[in-house]
């Protein structure tokens, strides 16, 4: 209970947890009694999310509950970082290691934040949300082995315990705001200006071929810091005219591969970077998105 009241204290929306689980405890939709909270219809478990310390001695005095937190109405986004063995290979990427590379690439010292160590060895790297931008929960998009939990996503608080031993606090007492970079990666990809319903194909092209200068530009001027996270952005926005068919995909890689050299970064940063932004902007594109 003093885990769950402590994470309320911070402005934490949190909810119980299996004991000894990372797992909700509270019912799911097939078995929702529709009384009390879900009266209005089922709530998942990030709905009930609260900071209620009535609620949470309520709830905990059940039974010995570990803590889920609720990134995203606790105005968190929350980095993963997971270890080799945490992935069940040796080859695997470690997550601190890579983040603390990017975050060097980016010009950057790692954020000194909250952080709380998991029981696989893996850490949390808490950050403040900004404010206006819904950013969601990723696997991946950052980099292999590094995460991250926003709306839709949860993490076991500190004090949990699993039978692999104990969630535990490491080290700053405040979680500080996301670092600009790393927002400019997992903010959300701008829609493209909504064409006239009447638009042939064509025209679609000649937008296709306008945002590819556009966004081939931006990477080309981006100044030290922010090279990568350009480029990233810029990958993930021309992936959706890929996907749509108005772009060859090898056009619109070479022609960011070039502009991304162009600014100092290495051709294999390019081509990694490249390679899994379109890949995720392809995968989450239908021809059905398009407006032209």
């Amino acid at each position: 209970m003093n885990a769950a009241l402590d994470a309320a204290e911070r402005g934490w929306h949190v909810f119980p947890l299996l004991p000894g689980s990372k797992r909700p405890a509270l019912h799911g939709e097939k078995t929702c009694p529709r009384t009390g909270e879900c009266s209005g219809g089922h709530r998942k478990w990030e709905q009930r999310a609260t900071t209620d310390p009535g609620r949470i001695r309520a709830a905990w005095s059940r039974a010995p509950f570990n803590v889920g937190i609720a990134t995203g109405p606790s105005g968190l986004v929350v980095v993963d970082l997971d270890t080799p063995e945490h992935k069940g290979c040796s080859d695997a990427p470690d997550g601190a290691a890579t983040f603390g590379a990017l975050c060097e690439r980016a010009g950057q010292a790692v954020p000194v934040t909250y952080r709380v160590r998991t029981t696989s060895g893996g850490t949390h790297l808490y950050f403040t949300a900004p404010a206006g931008v819904r950013i969601g929960s990723t696997a991946g998009t950052v980099a292999e082995s590094v995460d991250t939990r926003g709306w839709g996503g949860y993490v076991v608080a500190a004090g949990s315990i699993l039978p692999a031993g104990q969630y535990e606090a490491l080290s700053a007492p405040e979680a500080v705001p996301m670092p600009s970079w790393l927002q400019s990666i997992l903010r959300p990809a701008p829609k493209p200006a909504q064409a006239p319903s009447v638009a042939v194909a064509g025209q679609s092209r000649r937008y296709a071929d306008v945002a590819l200068a556009n966004e081939t530009r931006n990477v080309a001027t981006a100044q030290h810091g922010s090279r990568e996270a350009a480029l990233f952005r810029a990958a993930r926005a021309l992936g959706r005219f890929v996907a749509w068919g108005d772009l060859p995909r090898h056009l619109v890689e070479q022609a960011l591969q070039e502009a991304g050299e162009a600014t100092g970064l290495s051709a294999s940063e390019c081509r990694s970077t490249l390679r899994s932004a379109l890949n995720w902007s392809i995968t989450h594109n239908s021809r059905s998105g398009a407006t032209a």
